[in-house]
């Protein structure tokens, strides 16, 4: 599998660890999703990582596939998919800017964007099978509206208005407040991630060139958060 290059500390470096999510992704790919896929984990344990790692996933195993993350500092960061949707995205984007100038600093319209570019790539018969990863879109369009978004992915899956034939939706937020709103319908499957195991975090430990304290003083002081790693190293 290929493994994508991620921003760390200030440097571009390769993904490792997270065997055991990768492989829940190629079993997710060989079946599609019966309920979207709700993850919650900690501010910096690798849940964006693992996402667009996971695009790779899915395109291997022959998915178009969209990834949402409004959050993201740098504006390409906050829109990304696999070459096959290039000029379907475009596409779209230039039909959203004749009414709404940056469709970027919009959440709701960034994942209408992902959504109907798939849509699109289905109806062209391009591909039939689809996925969306979606990252800190709750916090992005408000915490109220999270129950919808939910059921509007389940109707996605449920109730398309296209015939694909398999498709992957999975969503990954860092806030609690919204996982007993999403948790008290049939909606979703909910999942927890938690920080790096040790051996996985000591790849990445090692990734980092230069003076470093001691790697079991930093896993005992980090307890394997990448976000803490990256704040330690480029603290000095």
């Amino acid at each position: 599998m290929k493994r994508v290059k991620v921003r760390f500390a200030d440097r571009e470096v390769e993904f490792v660890d997270r065997e055991v999510a990768l492989k829940q992704f190629e079993e997710l790919a060989e079946k599609g999703t019966r309920f979207p896929i709700v993850v919650y984990g900690p501010e910096g344990c690798g849940k964006s990582a693992l996402l667009k790692q996971a695009v790779e996933v899915l395109r291997e195993h022959g998915y178009s596939v969209a990834y949402v993350s409004p959050l993201a500092k740098e504006r390409e960061e906050k829109l990304l998919y696999t070459e096959d949707l290039k000029d379907l995205v475009k596409s779209v984007l230039k039909e959203v800017a004749k009414r709404l100038p940056d469709p970027f600093n919009n959440a709701d319209v960034l994942i209408d964007v992902a959504v109907e570019a798939l849509y699109r790539v289905v109806k062209k018969g391009r591909n039939k099978k689809i996925a969306v990863l979606a990252d800190d879109v709750f916090q992005a369009i408000g915490l109220d509206r999270a129950e919808l978004l939910v059921k509007q992915f389940l109707n996605m899956i449920e109730h398309p208005s296209i015939k694909y034939d398999k498709i992957v939706i999975v969503v990954a937020s860092s806030e609690g407040v919204t996982r007993r709103r999403v948790g008290r319908h049939s909606w979703a499957l909910i999942r927890a991630m938690w920080n790096m195991p040790r051996d996985g975090f000591r790849q990445l430990y090692d990734l980092l060139p230069g003076q470093k304290p001691p790697f079991d003083e930093v896993w005992k002081w980090t307890g394997g958060s990448p976000r803490y790693l990256e704040l330690l190293y480029k603290s000095g």
